[in-house]
């Protein structure tokens, strides 16, 4: 394929120089493109619609790569989409005896639906391999610090001891939670062919006595899943990879948001392994990993609501809603895969500080463990006296080793850790 300049990713250091990016280049739709169209050309030949011959020479003539991504995006403004011009180079390509075998009985739906499928689960595969670098690595922290101690913060405040452990297991919890939805996407996407209006009427004029069989045996060459039903105006395929895309992004930018919180020079309780630099700051090392799958995760919901949107596809065949998933799709494609990558990175390098956590414990002079002193005051002071007590000693600033009716009291906030450590046990235990 003719090299062309292409979306280099300038502005989207996200997803830029990922897998995912060359997963979705334009070159790499063009190759899906092919091997749609070869693998219709296949499929034919399976049932007996076309000479073996034509689909060898429609195989061999995609696989060639003499197609200029450039040329082919120019020419696409005239039909609307890429596949009418890239059929026209294709039926050249493969010369004069077997070109008419080329898209025979498709519409550029049935193409470019089932290369948006390909593009997708090649790009899901990714994804799904850099959540389990990510899974292993949160494993390692959840284990390795699951009785660290530090300061629970709701509502931006110390609010009760937990451990650093429970909040890795449920970083962890959440990108098994994207694992799931992924694989079941990924094996859920099927192949698209319906013909001009999703009737397959077309491959019966071309002689198939079952035409309901050849999406059948068109999903088994591309390695996708069967469709029910020719879907161009059922898109219940794109809404889930919407949903599931954006449920990715969500669930890794938690863990994004937490360390951008947690890394806080004020809180500095973690550190990405390598942080970037700043234009003017020499001293500065910001959490860049962290900030790129917050940014993912901020964008995601707006792109997955336009492939929502477009849902309501009218008639047989829909104009505008079905060309309004391509960009969206890809761009959360993307993100994903970006985010993917760079909170597998984060995670492995996380860089956690216990003896600051410790530290922060005692920033509440004992007050971080109030509610459990009110619970065991309560039965020698009374319910209000105790909440009262505590109330004054928090309003005075005054440690709480220093109040009489305390002097017998179990003070250390790491012992109020709750049932922390065997919460994170049991969240290990999923695979």
């Amino acid at each position: 394929m003719t090299s062309s300049p292409g979306d280099t990713g300038l502005l989207a250091p996200g997803w830029a120089d990922s897998a995912a990016a060359s997963a979705t280049s334009d070159h790499a739709y063009l190759r899906a493109l092919l091997d749609a169209e070869a693998a219709l050309a296949r499929a034919q030949a399976a049932l007996g619609l076309a000479p073996a011959e034509a689909a060898t020479a429609v195989t061999e003539a995609a696989g060639a790569g003499a197609f200029d991504v450039r040329s082919l995006s120019k020419r696409a403004r005239s039909g609307g989409n890429p596949v009418i011009p890239l059929v026209a180079e294709l039926t050249k390509a493969v010369g004069e005896e077997y070109g008419p075998y080329v898209h025979r009985g498709a519409t550029s739906q049935d193409i470019m639906d089932t290369a948006t499928m390909l593009v997708a689960v090649r790009t899901l595969d990714l994804v799904l391999a850099d959540l389990g670098r990510t899974e292993r690595a949160l494993a390692r922290l959840a284990a390795e610090h699951r009785d660290t101690a530090l300061p629970g913060r709701t509502l931006t405040q110390h609010a009760v001891p937990t451990t650093f452990g429970l909040k890795a297991a449920g970083w962890r919890a959440l990108v098994l939670d994207a694992r799931d939805r992924v694989k079941a996407v990924r094996d859920s996407l099927p192949a698209q062919l319906g013909g001009a209006a999703g009737t397959l009427a077309a491959f019966g004029a071309y002689g198939a006595s079952d035409p309901a069989a050849l999406p059948v045996a068109y999903a088994r060459e591309l390695g996708l899943r069967a469709p029910d039903l020719p879907w161009h105006t059922l898109r219940t395929p794109v809404a889930d990879l919407a949903g599931c895309l954006a449920f990715t992004a969500g669930a890794l930018g938690k863990l994004a948001v937490d360390v951008l919180t947690l890394s806080r020079t004020e809180i500095a309780e973690v550190a990405e392994s390598s942080g970037g630099g700043s234009s003017a700051m020499p001293h500065k090392s910001n959490p860049v990993r962290s900030t790129l799958v917050a940014s993912a995760a901020r964008r995601a919901p707006q792109l997955a609501a336009t492939l929502y949107g477009s849902m309501a596809a009218e008639d047989e065949r829909p104009a505008g809603a079905w060309h309004a998933e391509w960009e969206p799709l890809r761009d959360l494609l993307r993100l994903a895969g970006g985010a993917a990558r760079d909170t597998a990175e984060l995670a492995e390098g996380l860089r956690v500080r216990p003896d600051v956590m410790r530290e922060h414990l005692d920033l509440t002079h004992g007050l971080i463990i109030s509610e459990r002193l009110s619970a065991e005051l309560a039965p020698v002071l009374g319910r209000a006296r105790a909440k009262e007590l505590l109330t004054r000693l928090a309003s005075e600033g005054r440690p709480l080793a220093e109040a009489p009716e305390l002097a017998d009291a179990d003070l250390d906030p790491t012992h109020y850790t709750g049932s922390a450590g065997a919460l994170t046990d049991r969240a290990l235990e999923r695979r």
